[in-house]
């Protein structure tokens, strides 16, 4: 299972056992946000996008949308989405569980300034029902994230945490 692969992934920083498991389904930012109590745009979502080499994550807000002229201003390349099938593929999570821990392949990954202004975000761990409390730093340690990048647009006007 893709959360076990997180869990060990997550041991070398001995956060395996912080990772939350809901007996209901945290699949969608909606979902994760009522199982976890908190504003849905604290759910730190990881988008999958296909590159000429392959793949690419983003880490974004759980309120922030993709903006393609943004994307394409950053990565030279038009926004497009990875299908089910490619995002089991390149990082060995399936939809609904997707996160940049434990994946099956290196991938580039980035993070999105959407999410700094909370303390904390949650991303889901390679499960549909479950996540892990991280701050901002550790997200982008764990992740392996390259850079904090600008690439989306409908999360500055909700600036409460």
């Amino acid at each position: 299972m893709a959360i076990d692969k997180v869990r060990e992934y997550l041991g070398k920083w001995n956060r395996d056992k912080d990772i939350l498991e809901f007996d209901s389904s945290s699949a969608t930012v909606e979902l994760a946000a009522k199982a976890l109590g908190v504003a849905p745009s604290r759910i730190a979502k990881t988008l999958s996008f296909r590159t000429e080499e392959g793949a690419m994550l983003v880490i974004a807000a759980g309120d922030a949308k993709i903006d393609n002229s943004k994307f394409k201003s950053e990565f030279n390349i038009k926004a497009r989405m990875l299908t089910p099938e490619e995002v089991i593929e390149y990082t060995g999570h399936a939809i609904g569980g997707v996160c940049p821990f434990g994946l099956a392949e290196s991938l580039p990954v980035y993070a999105d300034i959407s999410l700094k202004r909370f303390e904390t975000v949650f991303p889901a761990c390679g499960s549909s029902n479950s996540a892990i409390e991280l701050t901002c730093q550790e997200l982008e340690e764990y992740s392996g994230s390259l850079r904090w990048v600008d690439v989306c647009k409908g999360w500055e006007e909700d600036e409460t945490c």
